[in-house]
């Protein structure tokens, strides 16, 4: 065959010849701004038992030069991509491009940040791998329309693999060739499965900064002429067909391109507002809009029944008894049951909702009891997140709230900044948090991103809260 029809050599092809007049100033501009959420939810998971395990596991296998978020510790490159990996998405915090149900920054971000470093890389060379990285990620992703979900695949960790060859093979200045076989040689490394949801387990949040690593590796390879396949996602045992199965039939692989450079993909990713799985959003917002009616506790309701689209049940329905009662924090953020009666009684959910004091409260476990989910006849997903909530009070009254999160969930930059300022709060000083911000903001005229990853690295013991967090 043509192998110049491949969709790895047209996805190449774009990556290593965009420039960067191409890209409309508000694509860069949203790129700084997810970079600044990215970053701002690492400062915060910082201050979770994961972290500082994370960071002992990768401290035993030898130092380096690269920045850890938010501590003073320094790691060899692709160890510090995983860690910072393991930050940025260890709350569920980060962002989420809808179509794709891919977190977006978690890879692209850590690895723009690393090799960028190494490379002395200006902001302006920083950010326009980020923005490829992010847009390659969000373009795989789409193209499986929802069948790495279905098919038990964490497509952050797969389609993560692919958006951070891009960025790390951009910074590489790898040229059209190079990114090509760069891509077939990340086909061999991406992996990633949602099994952890189902027990609770921590290793869902290896899997960005784990891609991240991958897509250096790759980029590597290629650089240095290591041979891959050129059809890594459209070849008979390429990416979508070896990864979704069955699920296959409803893949468009040929979206990956489709206006590839005109449109841009990532923009439309959505920034989180509630530190938890995007398939609860919808129902968080509905139950917050009941509870704003009248007050609820498990006293007042019969019963409440959610209506959930089928894809979403394994990740925050199954198995029910556990969901009824979490047994830490990443389980808390994937129950319906729970985040609804916190949604319902508490009228929010937030950080504080994902610790001990929250999960282990017998009032809130009494209302989540009451939780019930159905297959939901008109889901939106994937083009939409939806939840509906039919709650019955003991008085015969019945409460009724639907909403849909769409993939532009509105998230200004007011909003995004307010966010970070939230997440670093008692992880840095207010003078930190702002240079951190704004070196962030103004990264196009950043001389060398070690301007911006020395200050990640800043963590004045004076202003830190030393907090234990259940996880």
């Amino acid at each position: 065959m043509n192998t110049a029809s491949t969709l790895s050599q047209r996805t190449a092809q774009f990556v290593a010849a965009c420039d960067w007049q191409a890209v409309l100033a508000g694509v860069r501009e949203r790129a700084a701004l997810v970079m600044l959420d990215a970053i701002g939810t690492a400062f915060a998971a910082s201050r979770y038992p994961f972290a500082p395990v994370a960071l002992s596991a990768l401290s035993s296998l030898g130092q380096g030069d690269s920045v850890v978020i938010g501590s003073d510790a320094k790691l060899a490159l692709r160890d510090a991509v995983v860690m910072n990996g393991i930050l940025v998405h260890g709350l569920d915090y980060d962002d989420t491009y809808l179509p794709g149900s891919v977190h977006l920054s978690a890879s692209s971000v850590p690895t723009v940040l690393a090799l960028g470093a190494q490379h002395k890389a200006s902001g302006k060379d920083a950010l326009m791998a980020c923005v490829l990285g992010l847009e390659i990620g969000a373009r795989i992703a789409q193209a499986a329309q929802g069948g790495f979900v279905n098919a038990g695949f964490h497509a952050t960790g797969i389609a993560g693999a692919f958006g951070a060859t891009a960025a790390a093979g951009r910074l590489m200045q790898l040229n059209a060739e190079q990114h090509a076989l760069a891509q077939g040689i990340a086909l061999s490394f991406t992996a990633s499965t949602l099994q952890p949801l189902q027990e609770g387990a921590w290793t869902k949040r290896v899997h960005p900064g784990w891609a991240g690593s991958s897509g250096i590796t790759a980029a590597a390879f290629a650089k240095s002429g290591y041979v891959g396949p050129l059809q890594a996602y459209d070849g008979r045992f390429g990416l979508y067909s070896a990864f979704l199965g069955e699920h296959g039939k409803s893949a468009r692989p040929e979206m990956v391109v489709e206006g590839l450079g005109e449109t841009w993909e990532f923009t439309r990713t959505s920034i989180k507002l509630y530190p938890a799985c995007h398939q609860l959003h919808a129902f968080m917002n509905a139950a917050i809009r009941i509870g704003k009616k009248e007050a609820l506790n498990a006293d007042k309701v019969e019963s409440v029944r959610a209506l959930i689209a089928d894809a979403a049940i394994p990740l925050v329905c199954e198995p029910l008894e556990a969901k009824f009662k979490p047994n830490g924090s990443y389980s808390a953020q994937f129950s319906l049951p729970y985040s609804v009666a916190c949604a319902l009684q508490r009228g929010k959910f937030g950080l504080n909702e994902i610790e001990a004091p929250a999960y282990t409260d017998a009032s809130l476990l009494a209302l989540a009891q009451k939780v019930q989910y159905e297959i939901d006849p008109h889901p939106g997903f994937p083009k939409s997140r939806s939840g509906e909530l039919i709650v019955k009070l003991k008085d015969g009254r019945i409460l009724r709230e639907r909403d849909e999160i769409l993939p532009d969930e509105p998230a200004g930059a007011e909003s995004i900044i307010a966010k970070f300022e939230q997440n670093t709060d008692g992880v840095l000083s207010r003078g930190d948090a702002a240079r951190v911000r704004d070196t962030v903001l103004g990264i196009e005229q950043v001389a060398d991103t070690n301007e911006l990853t020395r200050l990640l690295s800043v963590r004045a013991a004076a202003s830190i809260e030393k907090k234990v967090v259940n996880a």
